[in-house]
């Protein structure tokens, strides 16, 4: 079965951040080569609305086969809810609670994200899945590119 690996607008961005861009590019050389599905919602295109023409296009050089296409629904919008409810992460951090809320509902391999703040963080992630627990739902693994490579590739 072909992994299923959630992608926020960060990693979008990281293709064209110095910082992020080697393991960004990385991680789309994998995407391609392998059989993997990169799965995108629509909170995605929407945060992409005011980025760069280049950023906002960035995906396009993909063949559309490769993607999933998820949507923000109102489990999504409830699971969100819970995590701003248990103070995973505060009401400015809601968009990075309903990415999570997406993949958990959808069942997701691996969300995958620079978002170091809100997602890519030890506590985030335990507080996170401890609600996805509590509400029965699966916990999610959470990456950055790096990390997600180096932990298939062993």
């Amino acid at each position: 079965m072909k992994k299923r690996i959630y992608i926020d607008t960060s990693v979008v961005g990281g293709y064209f951040d110095k910082e992020f861009q080697e393991e960004t590019m990385r991680l789309y050389n994998w995407f391609e080569e392998n059989d993997v599905v990169f799965v995108i919602s629509d909170l995605l295109d929407l945060e992409l609305l005011n980025a760069p023409e280049k950023v906002k296009n960035s995906l396009n050089m993909f063949d559309s086969k490769k993607f999933e296409r998820i949507n923000l629904n109102q489990e999504s919008i409830s699971l969100a809810n819970e995590y701003l409810r248990n103070k995973v992460v505060g009401i400015s951090s809601l968009e990075d609670c309903r990415h999570i809320a997406m993949a958990t509902i959808h069942k997701v391999d691996y969300v995958v994200s620079w978002n170091f703040k809100h997602i890519v963080n030890i506590d985030k992630i335990i507080g996170y899945n401890s609600v996805n627990l509590m509400l029965g739902y699966n916990p999610v693994e959470i990456y950055t590119p790096f990390e997600l490579l180096n932990h298939e590739n062993k």
